[in-house]
């Protein structure tokens, strides 16, 4: 409320040119009152000038104006009411649909919620499509559980945004988000989820999609490692039970140089090493270091050997593991012959995996958009791979 007896104010002092003395004098003692906080005196100097007879139209506006500054500062909420309504009908233009946002603003102050609405409506009418009236128009369907009003309006402006190609309004997402919540929309709140996450990548949307997506219809529990692999890059993986879960899950998928390496941020971030599992930590970061050299000594040989096979899986899967022992191009050269071979069991995975690969190639790395956009799984890859997408566009 606070902006708006500021433009009520500067409005004073732009109309005070014209007025008679009798008028004019005890105006200009209100507002110097007004700025030495004493408003209940300034609204006894605005009454003053109230009582003047034979006001003149800009005269009466000024008084109007003064009187619903000292009011509402003054906690008289019902007189600034009266002066802002008697303030609308004497004005036009822009001016008149932000005194009706005024107006139902100091309804809802009062709990008038149905006065407050039919003034909401009376600013859109006078052209107030600000963002202030959107928000108020939203507490107001919110204070009358009207969810399905709000989800409706919040969807015309993302919709509207992104017709027109902009990036949609982080209220207006959130707000769609909390209506579907609400009204148990989880498919329609997963994608609104999505789209705050896609346009406004902070930790707690992070943290909120990520927390959900393994309990989407039809997601994979193969990619559980994919989805902490995100917790990670984002750094929204936080707990020892969620880097020793980790760590253990990049060993059951043969990738013991991921394991080792998330075992040591777990023990730089102090969360792994310290307690009464401190022991179990370093049993489980000396198995993935034994494992990673036994992995090193023997990979060239299973490829040259995968390179033979008709399907092209365990290049693809080869290849990843050279690209977790650091040898990315290598890595990405193998993952490349083995979808060129086809017969894929999972040809979306193995096309995330090269992406995932290409980001982390200097001199592949303009080629992973186009690769992640090609990923168009059902089972949890797409999601993966737009995921990936906003992380390395970060």
């Amino acid at each position: 409320m606070a902006a708006a007896l500021v433009l009520v104010c500067s409005f004073t002092v732009a109309h005070a040119q014209g007025l008679r003395p009798e008028v004019g004098k005890p105006l200009q003692q209100a507002s110097d009152l007004l700025k030495a906080g004493k408003a209940k005196e300034a609204l006894a100097k605005v009454r003053e000038a109230e009582a003047v007879g034979g006001k003149s139209a800009n005269e009466q506006i000024t008084v109007d104006r003064m009187k619903a500054a000292a009011a509402q500062r003054a906690g008289d909420v019902g007189t600034s009411i009266q002066a802002l309504e008697s303030l609308f009908d004497r004005v036009g233009g822009a001016e008149k649909g932000q005194v009706a946002e005024q107006i139902a603003n100091s309804y809802a102050q009062q709990r008038s919620n149905a006065k407050a609405n039919e003034w909401v409506a009376k600013a859109v009418q006078a052209g107030n499509n600000g963002g202030g009236i959107r928000q108020l128009q939203s507490y107001l369907q919110s204070a009358g559980g009207d969810y399905a009003a709000i989800a409706r309006d919040a969807q015309a402006a993302v919709s509207g945004a992104e017709q027109a190609g902009r990036r949609p309004g982080e209220d207006d997402l959130l707000r769609l988000a909390d209506a579907q919540q609400r009204l148990g929309n989880m498919g329609a709140y997963g994608n609104t989820l999505e789209k705050l996450l896609l346009n406004y990548p902070k930790k707690d949307y992070w943290n909120a999609y990520l927390g959900r997506l393994p309990r989407k219809a039809g997601f994979s529990g193969r990619y559980e490692l994919d989805v902490m692999r995100l917790r990670l890059a984002s750094g929204t993986l936080t707990k020892t039970e969620e880097y020793m879960e980790m760590a253990q899950l990049a060993l059951q998928a043969g990738l013991p140089a991921e394991g080792r390496r998330i075992a040591e941020q777990g023990y730089k971030l102090g969360v792994l090493g310290t307690g009464a599992e401190a022991a179990r930590h370093q049993r489980l970061r000396d198995l993935a270091v034994k494992q990673e050299e036994s992995v090193k000594a023997g990979l060239a040989a299973r490829a040259t050997e995968a390179a033979t096979e008709p399907e092209g899986d365990a290049l693809v899967n080869i290849g990843y593991a050279f690209v977790s022992l650091g040898d990315v191009d290598q890595g990405i050269k193998l993952i490349e012959q083995g979808i060129a071979k086809g017969k894929l069991k999972r040809p979306d995975e193995a096309r995330l995996r090269l992406g995932m690969a290409q980001l982390q190639s200097s001199s592949a790395k303009s080629k992973a958009t186009a690769t992640l956009r090609s990923v168009k799984g059902t089972d949890g890859t797409a999601e993966i791979a737009r995921l990936w997408l906003v992380l390395g566009n970060s």
